[in-house]
Formats: structure tokens, sequence, C-alpha cells
């Protein structure tokens, strides 16, 4: 007997010995719903932003002229770089999942474990206690025969709660198992991330001195653009003289060419403008978020000051990488006082894309984008980048047209 109150005394204290320690990190859920939340909408951006980097690839090899060719090249590495960045969001989700459940499973082992450290203690001590030195005393074989009886009975409790613990414990290295993964995995995403922000970083390079070497008059365009920030009130009035300058800009475009002159003078006409297309006012195709992250303010809503929203406004990861969210013309990159470095993007059909809070930039004034092209990064500091799409100067729901 006294070798079965050894064994069931090991069992019991099996269930308290301390769990090994969780590698934690820092969290920003302060619910398990939000975690899980944040790990389906990582995983969803991760898989739209490994999908866009193939889609970008086979586009690139596609590409024939020199430009286009580096722009997709550009464009896939970001959709890459988005990748790794929802990667770690996902690798975080699942570890602060992980923590949240092994904390539940040790406040729910503490609350069995005085009962149990009593159980092993008496069971200890009644198993150290030699039997032929109970034969000895007085009453000790009615006791022997009594504790028999005890323990038949207690014998089961004690199995099932042995059992018990033993699965917990198997659940806690299996959660053990799961937050070193999700270590392993932010690890992982952390040097794809520095590699691919390193090759993204010369492409974007390349792709500037392209475009400056391209365009003779990007200076001058630069200038203009620094001129009506300076002369305008706020940014509604400077998207509203870029949208006037890119509208002239097209019309002057459109005009036809001058006619030959007539061997008859009188039979001299004047050549009518081409007529607009039905697809003169639609949107740009491949629209897209500029950054991957949680709508923090949608478009109307009212701010603080009570004045409607009129973009997305999006909580962004430290120095993210922010893309182009349709393709276009750069005609505005800097900063704008009060929001931060901005890009603003003309694209086709009198539509146009604002996007503040930048903190680094990587296009220039006058350099064709796609959609999904390197914009630059967020600040080091988690903050918001907002996106406006406005059409004729008017803003629009950009959810509403997200391809």
């Amino acid at each position: 007997m006294s070798r079965r109150l050894a064994f069931l005394a090991a069992l019991v204290a099996v269930g308290l010995l301390g769990l090994p320690a969780t590698a934690q990190a820092p969290t920003r859920f302060e619910t398990a719903e939000q975690a899980r939340a944040a790990l389906d909408a990582a995983r969803l951006q991760q898989r739209n932003a490994r999908a866009r980097g193939e889609r970008l690839e086979r586009q690139a090899a596609r590409g024939r002229e020199a430009s286009e060719k580096a722009r997709a090249e550009s464009a896939a590495m970001a959709a890459r770089v988005q990748q790794a960045e929802a990667g770690i969001d996902a690798a975080e989700a699942r570890l602060a999942l992980a923590n949240r459940q092994r904390l539940a499973l040790d406040r729910e082992l503490a609350q069995r474990r005085t009962p149990l450290v009593r159980l092993t203690g008496a069971l200890q001590s009644m198993s150290r206690r030699p039997l032929a030195l109970s034969a000895l005393q007085s009453g000790s074989l009615r006791d022997l025969v009594y504790t028999r009886a005890v323990l038949d009975s207690t014998i089961p409790l004690v199995r099932e709660r042995t059992a018990a613990l033993r699965t917990d414990l198997d659940r806690a290295k299996r959660l053990e198992s799961e937050a070193r993964q999700a270590l392993a995995d932010r690890r992982d995403s952390e040097a794809a991330l520095r590699e691919r922000r390193k090759q993204l970083s010369a492409l974007a390079e390349q792709e500037r001195l392209k475009a400056r070497q391209a365009a003779g008059g990007a200076d001058r365009e630069a200038q203009r653009a620094l001129v009506l920030a300076e002369q305008a009130i706020d940014l509604d009035q400077l998207v509203g003289r870029l949208e006037a300058a890119g509208s002239l800009r097209e019309r002057l475009a459109a005009l036809p060419g001058p006619l030959p002159r007539p061997a008859d003078p009188t039979s001299a006409s004047v050549s009518a403008p081409p007529s607009p297309l039905a697809s003169a006012t639609e949107p740009p195709a491949r629209y897209q978020l500029p950054v991957a992250g949680e709508i923090t303010a949608g478009f109307g809503e009212a701010g603080t000051s009570g004045q409607r929203q009129a973009g997305l406004a999006l909580a962004a990861r430290p120095r993210a990488q922010v893309v182009a969210p349709g393709a276009g013309r750069v005609v505005f990159a800097g900063p704008y006082r009060g929001y931060g470095r901005i890009v603003i993007v003309e694209h086709a059909s009198g539509w146009t894309s604002l996007v503040t809070g930048l903190d680094t930039l990587d296009v220039a004034v006058g350099q064709d984008v796609t959609a999904g092209s390197p914009l630059g990064l967020a600040p080091a500091r988690r903050g918001e980048v907002t996106l406006e799409l406005r059409h004729g100067g008017e803003p629009v729901n950009p959810l509403d047209h997200l391809r």
C-alpha cells in the first residue's frame, strides 16, 4: 500500500508543479475577441497582399516597356512588404491568444491547488510510515483497515482529478508550443520584412531616377506644386487647384492637332473635338487601401470638432508600407501644414486620391504610379494614415470603389 500511496502522491504532485513560462510580447488587445478579430483580419490582409504580389510579378514579367516593368516590380515588392507586415500582425495576435489562454489555465489550476496540496501532503506522510510500525501501535490495525477502506473510495476520485490535471498540463504544453511557434513566425516575418524593404528601397530609387530622366519638366512642375501649396488656405483648396490644373492639362491634350491648309480656302472646316467616351467618368481600376490596418474613422463620420470625415482614417503599424491606392500621376508630394507628408495622385477622368500622415516619401511630383506602387512609410509610432477619394472636387467614399 505504501507504493500505491507514493504513486498517488507523485501523480497529484505532477499537477502542482509550476508550468514553464510562456514568452510574453507587448499586446494591444484588451480581450480575446479583439485578438481573434485581429488575427482574422491579419490573415485576410496577408492573403490579399500575397495575391497582389503574385499578380504584379506576373505583370512585370509580361511588361515590355522598361518604365512599366519597373513600376510593376516596385508595386510587387511593396505588396510583399505588406504581406510580411500582415504576417507580423498575425503572429502577434496568435501569441496574445496563447498567452491569454495560458493565464486562464493558470488561474484555474490555482483554484484547485490548495486542496490538492493538502491531499498530497497526507498521502506522502502515509507513504513514508512503515507498515510494521503501524501494526505495533495500539489501534493501528483498526486504523489501517479504516484507512484502506477510505483509500479504496478515494483512489477513483484522485485518479479522476489527476487525469484532469494531466489533460490541463498537456493543454499547457500545446499553448507553450503555439506561443513559441508564433514567436518564430514573427521573427521570420521581421527578417523577411527587413530584406524586402532593402530591395524595395533600391527599386524606388531606380524608379525615381528614371522618372526624372524621362520628364525634363519635372522640376518645374514640382516648383509649381510647392507654390500652389503655399498659396492654398487649406487642403481642400490645394486639392481643388491641383484638380483644376489637371483638368486643364487633359483638355489641352484632347484638342485636335492642326489640319493641313486646303487647296480651296472656301472648303475649310473646323475640326470638332472628340466626343467623350462612356467610360470617361469611371473610377480608377483596381482601387485599394493605401495601408493595411483597422479603419478607425469612416467616411462621413463626425470627428471631435464636429466636422464630417471626407475620407477614411486607417490605424497603421509603425513604419508600415504605404502604397498608391490606384494608377495615376503624382501631382503633389511633400509636407503640408498639420497633415505631415502627403501625396496627391491624379487619376484619369477627374478622379483624385489624397493620402496623408506619411513619415517618409518614395515618390516625386510628375512620377507615374500604378495601384500598389510604394509612396512611403508610416510614422515610427503607431498612428493614422488617411485616404480621400474625390471626383470633380467632391469627396467620395473610397470603400464603394475598392476592387
